[in-house]
Order: structure tokens, then sequence, then C-alpha cells
């Protein structure tokens, strides 16, 4: 079985991308660095990796979208995001400490660990 393994970086930039563009539609480079606290020519480089390796498109204007393949990974990593951090709240832990292992956890555990992880939560 080939499994196609993204950097961890890559894969937080193509997560906020997306949580980005449903909170507030079109997207810039700009908008990321803020939300992830990086500079822009730092963001403006992922960007540039991003589009060469077919994750998202940046038009004339600058905003950024992803295409199928990088909303199907940010999708993935927003859903395992979300699921790790509601578990741990249900287990004691602070919504802060929770996102914060959520953010480091959803880019390793395994897709049966994370699946077992959604069903003990739709029990």
């Amino acid at each position: 079985r080939c499994v196609m393994k993204i950097l961890e970086s890559a894969e937080n930039y193509l997560e906020r991308i997306l949580m980005l563009q449903e909170k507030h539609g079109a997207v810039r480079s700009i908008d990321i660095a803020h939300a992830l606290n990086f500079t822009k020519p730092s963001v403006s480089i992922a960007m540039k990796q991003l589009r060469e390796n077919g994750y998202v498109t940046v038009d004339e204007g600058g905003h950024i979208a992803l295409t199928q393949k990088g909303h199907a990974i940010a999708f993935r990593t927003y859903e395992r995001h979300k699921v790790i951090t509601e578990l741990l709240v249900k287990l004691g832990v602070s919504p802060e400490a929770a996102h914060d292992d959520a953010c480091r956890i959803e880019h390793d555990i395994s897709d049966e660990s994370f699946r077992c992880m959604q069903e003990f939560l739709n029990k």
C-alpha cells in the first residue's frame, strides 16, 4: 500500500487555508501570515511550493484556492483536529491544551486509531 506523505507544515498551511476560506471566503498570503503568526516572506515561499506541487492555485489578485488534491488533505487534517480536540476535552483536558495537542497528533495518528476515536465519540 502506497501512502502519500506530505510534510506536517504543508498540512498545517492547507488546513489553515481551508479554515480561512470557510470563515472569510477569499484567502491571501497576508491572511495566512496573520493566522499562523508567520512572516509574509515565509508564507510566500510555502505558497510557491504548494502551488508547484498542485495543492493550491493563486490568481492574479493573489487569492489562494485549494485544488481538489489540496482540499482533500486540508479536510482530512481539519477533521482529525476537530475529532481529537473533542475527545481530549471530553477526557477532561482544557480546551487550549486539547487544541494544541490535537495540532500535533493530527499529523501522526493512524487511520485505524482515528476511526476508533470517531466511533467512540459517536456512541
